[in-house]
């Protein structure tokens, strides 16, 4: 008998389908967190009667449309495009008409268990030591001599959701210095990538050394033999003997395609619904980049179960900060020091951004009159009733 494929009303699956078909089972298999329950419950009830909403008719035909509320948990794919935007708009009062840089610090695949026990103390592990490499570079004379701009964003997947943690990280290309100079980079070139790369390893092992020492890491499971000190001796050495890796991309020319860059990177979740090809009863069936082969284009298939699992290993532990700046965008001096970086420049400061109702924001990005009737066209959607959040809403 062909498998049946489960999807969303268009014919293609979202990942609440995927939650609301097996969530239950997969929940009675897996030992879930606090925050991983949330995060699933929240994705398989956005945009449904249970979060309540609106009903909305067309003053010229009479068409009436349901239009409910959304979760708004950062893990859902639904519920980030605003977010994004609204981001974005902010960052753009901060960019300098400079080139900027993008690297990519990564962390060794023998630290995932680890990580995934420890979420939190690893993660501010892999942000403070990239940062402060960073940082230290950029004060360092013989590369800039100063302070610099830096944004750096928490990834914690790969394409087939695996577990790869790593920053990507969006550095101006020159630094403040002491005096109000703006010191520019060499063209082309920011920090060399195998110095970093050192620094970065051996910062983020003696946050990991001191954590072991202190007993602040939770352990059990697989990590349990950790408790001692000679299999922790013996991971760090490992750890150490080996090359970590630093990516270094080619500049942006400019604060166009860094804009770009931020809204593909900085409010991305694990999987977005377009990468979902079907939900049949036995897999799971999504695209990926295989850049093992050149970046080829394939589609993955896994068991519901197996998928959800992975899904939750990406889910941030309450109130954690996956985007953190640096340097001239550090909160406690960013306006003086941008304006001192500007005054340095001879650039302009740039006129705030007005805020955008939800109409105007869904014109500009999807072209959509979300007031107009679908149906006739011609009338305007009017607000009717306001509808409760339901218990138990119907399928």
């Amino acid at each position: 008998m062909a498998a049946r494929t489960i999807g969303a009303r268009s014919g293609k699956p979202e990942l609440a389908d995927i939650v609301r078909a097996h969530g239950a089972a997969f929940r009675a298999a897996h030992r879930l967190c606090g925050v991983q329950h949330r995060a699933l419950r929240a994705i398989e009830r956005c945009r449904t009667a249970a979060l309540g909403g609106e009903l909305r008719q067309c003053d010229r035909c009479g068409t009436q449309r349901y239009v409910y509320h959304s979760c708004r948990n950062r893990h859902c794919p639904k519920c980030q495009t605003r977010a994004k935007e609204r981001w974005l708009a902010a960052r753009r009062a901060e960019l300098l008409p400079v080139p900027y840089y993008h690297f990519v610090f990564t962390l060794p695949h023998q630290l995932n268990a680890l990580a995934q026990g420890n979420p939190r103390e690893l993660y501010a592990m892999l942000f403070a030591a990239a940062s402060e490499t960073l940082v230290e570079f950029g004060e360092n004379p013989r590369w800039l001599g100063g302070e610099i701009a830096a944004t750096l964003v928490l990834h914690t997947w790969g394409q087939t959701l695996s577990q790869h943690l790593h920053v990507h990280c969006l550095v101006a290309a020159g630094a403040l210095s002491p005096s109000g100079a703006w010191m520019r980079s060499r063209r082309g070139f920011l920090f060399p990538v195998k110095a970093l790369s050192i620094v970065f390893r051996g910062k983020f092992l003696a946050a990991l050394g001191d954590a072991f020492a202190r007993g602040r890491l939770a352990l059990s499971g697989a990590t349990t033999a950790l408790g001692k000190p000679r299999p922790q001796r013996a991971l760090l050495a490992a750890l150490r003997a080996k090359p970590w890796v630093v990516y270094a991309k080619r500049p942006f020319a400019g604060p166009d395609p860094v804009l770009d860059y931020l809204g593909r990177y900085t409010h991305r979740t694990a999987i977005s619904n377009e990468r979902l090809v079907a939900l049949e009863d036995d897999a799971v069936r999504f695209r990926y980049k295989d850049y093992a082969h050149g970046a080829r284009r394939r589609v993955m298939h896994l068991e519901p179960l197996e998928f959800l699992r992975r899904f939750a290993l990406h889910v941030l532990p309450r109130g954690f900060n996956r985007i953190r700046h640096y340097g001239l965008l550090a909160n406690r001096s960013k306006r003086a020091l941008l304006a001192r970086a500007r005054a340095a420049l001879d650039a302009p400061v740039p006129t705030p951004e007005s805020c955008e109702s939800i109409a105007a924001f869904w014109q500009r990005i999807a072209g959509l009159d979300i007031e107009r009737c679908p149906r006739c066209h011609r009338g305007t959607l009017r607000l009717v009733a306001t509808l409760a959040p339901q218990t138990h809403p119907p399928p």
